[in-house]
């Protein structure tokens, strides 16, 4: 992240407003698998669910380039899972679209929606199945029938 301290004492990060700078740092890291700067930007305060212009979040980013460790760590900083962009689509659509099985499946454990709308009217699993992604389909399925076996419905 290239920040320099003069002195040798350790500094505590303080709550700011987050800048779009900053946001578009935190959406970067998570693009490109830089779970480094995603944690360093939290700890400075950034929050996880910000949002760019288009109402991209990390998990977003991360979700759509198959960085399943960032998704994770996101998650358990609780982050909303069924964050939707400008489009409607969910991290669990970019997912799906992108065919990143691992995501697919945490995301659901995880309590994404499986049945949400983007604007185009399709839900991550048709996503799957107009980009030929089967293998997604049955991700979906396998995932869904966990949550279910654990007690949890999933809409």
């Amino acid at each position: 992240m290239g920040v320099e301290s003069n002195s040798s004492e350790t500094r505590q990060a303080v709550p700011t407003a987050t800048t779009a700078d900053q946001i578009q740092e935190l959406l970067e890291a998570a693009r490109y698998g830089d779970i480094d700067d995603v944690i360093s930007l939290f700890s400075m305060g950034v929050s996880l669910d910000s949002k760019d212009s288009q109402g991209r979040t990390a998990l977003h980013m991360a979700s759509a380039n198959g960085h399943l460790d960032i998704v994770q760590y996101l998650i358990q900083n609780g982050v909303d899972v069924n964050v939707s962009n400008a489009e409607r689509n969910t991290p669990l659509h970019w997912a799906c679209l992108n065919g990143h099985i691992e995501v697919v499946k945490a995301l659901i454990l995880a309590r994404a929606t499986v049945s949400a709308l983007n604007s185009y009217e399709r839900s991550p699993m048709d996503e799957a199945v107009n980009r030929g992604k089967m293998e997604v389909v049955d991700a979906i399925s396998t995932a869904v029938a966990q949550v279910e076996l654990e007690g949890v419905g999933v809409s």
